[in-house]
C-alpha cells in the first residue's frame, strides 16, 4: 500500500493518515471499534480538518482490529445520555452530506448499527469476502434513524424494511448485489483492491471528481425533466469552463495525456 503520513490533532479513538490526494479516517478503537460519544466527536473534528484540505480528493474511512465497527455503544443510549448522543452522531453524516470529497468505505469483519450507518453514507464501498453487514436495532427497541432514510433510498422499500424491522445480518455478496457494495475483494486482496480502487478516483482531475460528485447529489430524487435541466445547467455554468474540463478535450484532440490542474 502507498506510505501514509499522519495527519494532526492526534485523536485517542481514530487516526488520520495522509497520502496524495487521499486522507483516511480510522476508527481505532478494537476489537469492535463501538462508536461511543468520543469518537463521535473526535471523528467530526477530522471531517472539519479535513475539509479545509482542497487537495483532498479522497475519503476513506476503514477500521482496525477484527471489525469494521458493531455500532454505536449502548452505554450511550441510555435516557440521560441519549438526547447527547443522537445530535453529536448525527453531526457526522451532516458534514459528510455537505463534503464533495468522494467518500469511500473500508469494510472488514461485523458493519453493525451506527457503523453500518456511517457506510451507507459513503458514496463507494469495498468489502472484505467475509463482511457482514446488519441494523440489529430493533432487537433492542430502537430503530436507526440515519439508516431508515438511507437504505429504502439505495435498496428499496421492501429490502430496507426487511433489514431494520427483522434485524438479521447480509453478507458481503447480498451486499453488492442489492448495491450497497461496489465491490467485494477476494480473500486476502482487501487492501489490494481499495489500494486499485483509490488510485482509479485520485489519478484524475480533482476539480472534475469534486464537481461530478456535487451534480450525482443535486439530481438524485428528482424527477426526469427537473433532473435533466439541472444537470444541463450545472454541466454548461459550472463544468465546462473549468481549466481541466478544456484541457480534457484538447487533450484527447491533440492525443496527448491530459495534463490536470485540478481547476
Amino acid at each position: 500500500m502507498a506510505e501514509r503520513q499522519p495527519v494532526l490533532p492526534q485523536f485517542r479513538t481514530i487516526s488520520v493518515e495522509r497520502a496524495v490526494a487521499v486522507a483516511t479516517v480510522v476508527l481505532n478503537k478494537p476489537p469492535l471499534n463501538i462508536i461511543d460519544m468520543e469518537m463521535m466527536a473526535e471523528m467530526q473534528a477530522a471531517l472539519d480538518d479535513l475539509e479545509r484540505q482542497p487537495d483532498v480528493r479522497v475519503l476513506v474511512f476503514r477500521a482496525s482490529g477484527k471489525a469494521f465497527s458493531a455500532g454505536v455503544s449502548i452505554r450511550d443510549h441510555t435516557p440521560h445520555k441519549i438526547g447527547q448522543m443522537i445530535p453529536l452522531f448525527h453531526g457526522i453524516f451532516r458534514r459528510l452530506a455537505r463534503t464533495d470529497k468522494v467518500t469511500l468505505a473500508v469494510v472488514h469483519g461485523v458493519c453493525l448499527g451506527g457503523g453500518f450507518e456511517l457506510v451507507s453514507m459513503c458514496d463507494l464501498v469495498v468489502a472484505a469476502h467475509d463482511a457482514q453487514f446488519g441494523q440489529p436495532e430493533i432487537k433492542l427497541g430502537q430503530l436507526p434513524p440515519v439508516g431508515i432514510i438511507l437504505l429504502p433510498y439505495l435498496i428499496g422499500y421492501r429490502k430496507a424494511a426487511e433489514l431494520v424491522l427483522g434485524g438479521g445480518n447480509i453478507g458481503a455478496r447480498e451486499a453488492q448485489a442489492l448495491g450497497l457494495v461496489n465491490r467485494v475483494a477476494p480473500e486476502g486482496q482487501l487492501a489490494n483492491c481499495v489500494d486499485n480502487f483509490v488510485h482509479e478516483l485520485s489519478s484524475g482531475s480533482g476539480s472534475t471528481l469534486r464537481l461530478t460528485k456535487k451534480s450525482l447529489r443535486r439530481v438524485s430524487g428528482l424527477d426526469f425533466e427537473r433532473a435533466l435541466e439541472e444537470s444541463e445547467q450545472f454541466f454548461l455554468n459550472d463544468v465546462v469552463n473549468t481549466e481541466d474540463a478544456k484541457e480534457g478535450v484538447f487533450a484527447f484532440l491533440e492525443k496527448r495525456a491530459p495534463r490536470w490542474t485540478n481547476r
